[in-house]
């Protein structure tokens, strides 16, 4: 949770970068709250159980930032459009979650500092005050507040769950609704459980059970959301890691098309490791200008070679990327070696449905471009040309 909060206090300053970070920041102070060093120092130190108080100041704010996660997600909507049932929630979550959540935390901490029995420091706050009504009642505020924000959460994020058909994203939301399942049970499990024990006082043994068993559940609740969140992201990194492979594989082929015609790119090639390194410009932005750039070089070089070039590189070989890839080392040969521009030459492109389609083929040919060496250009413009 620290790290994923380091991570988002980096990632930007927009209104759900900023609500996720206050929500990772939150949940990690309130699990630093549970480690041993820290709870016991601040449990014993001049306000007993303290760690109790600072653990639910932070996850109340932890939850109060998912409400304005959610606003900031389901908040919008066009000005002409109707208003979708997910807006109208979210719209009524602005206006109640700050003052909720304030509301609470006062009762709160002047519960905590009045009814509450803090006579003795304690080390497991629910079962150590289990059958106590004053503990029983701060509890209720605090796990109310979290079961309500909670189902918020569920109702919102399950519902675009089943809506959503992208297979990242639909599994970061469903880890995300599962782990506010977790929250509600969590939240009014432990609330019940502590009513029920006024009625009848639980042993030590039975008390520190449930305890523990239910805080499995919370953390299980962390490790969830945390996924849920960080999922989706990787899909982003997931396609640039993608395009700086396709990058990576192109470079030989881009490198020589743009020596050839200098006018076309932006800039002059760079070295391999300096433009897989560039930070300037996003992979996938720079993939796409390489795929046009390829484009534009390929339909100059056909006024520089026999109209029946492709014919001859299609009989040398069986697969149409081959064809290509011959193709274009025989057409620069040919601008390499003077030849003068003419009338533009047959060429077979490849028809790809989408970009992933195009930059595949593409691979392919720069693929076939590398194994092919200039002796192949130049028996192929030999054959072309006696052909011709």
């Amino acid at each position: 949770m620290t790290s994923v909060a380091i991570w988002r206090a980096l990632g930007g300053s927009d209104a759900r970068r900023r609500s996720l970070w206050g929500c990772f920041l939150g949940f990690s102070i309130a699990l630093w709250t549970k480690t041993e060093v820290v709870r016991i120092g601040l449990n014993n130190s001049s306000i007993t159980d303290a760690s109790i108080l600072l653990k639910h100041y932070s996850a109340g704010a932890a939850i109060l930032a998912i409400m304005y996660y959610i606003v900031a997600v389901y908040g919008q909507y066009p000005a002409d459009g109707e208003m979708a049932r997910a807006v109208r929630v979210a719209r009524v979550i602005q206006r109640a979650a700050t003052k909720t959540a304030l509301a609470s935390f006062a009762l709160m901490t002047i519960m905590f500092f009045t009814i509450v029995d803090r006579s003795v420091p304690s080390d497991h706050f629910v079962s150590d005050h289990a059958g106590q009504w004053g503990a029983t009642a701060y509890m209720s505020v605090f796990y109310v507040y979290l079961g309500s924000a909670s189902a918020i959460c569920l109702y919102q994020w399950a519902g675009a769950f089943r809506g959503e058909e992208r297979g990242l994203l639909r599994a970061g939301l469903g880890m995300m609704a599962f782990a506010m399942v977790l929250g509600v049970a969590y939240s009014f499990g432990r609330m019940l459980a502590m009513w029920f024990w006024l009625a009848d006082q639980p042993s030590d043994a039975v008390a520190h059970k449930v305890e523990s068993s239910t805080e499995a559940m919370q953390l299980l609740l962390f490790v969830l959301f945390a996924l849920g969140v960080s999922v989706p992201a990787s899909e982003k990194g997931i396609r640039r890691a993608r395009a700086w492979w396709s990058l990576a594989r192109l470079y030989p082929m881009w490198r020589e098309l743009m020596t050839a015609f200098p006018t076309i790119p932006m800039q002059p090639p760079r070295s391999r490791y300096r433009e897989l390194t560039r930070r300037d410009m996003d992979a996938e932005l720079r993939l796409d200008r390489w795929i046009h750039d390829v484009a534009d070089a390929i339909e100059k070089l056909r006024h520089h070679v026999p109209d029946n070039l492709m014919a001859a590189a299609k009989e040398k070989a069986a697969h149409g990327a081959v064809a290509q890839a011959y193709w274009i080392k025989a057409a620069l040969a040919a601008k390499a070696e003077g030849a003068p521009a003419g009338p533009v030459a047959a060429f077979e492109q490849q028809q790809a449905t989408d970009q992933d389609g195009e930059v595949a083929w593409l691979r392919d040919v720069a693929n076939a471009y590398r194994k092919t060496d200039p002796s192949q250009a130049q028996r192929l413009l030999a054959t072309a040309g006696a052909t011709a």
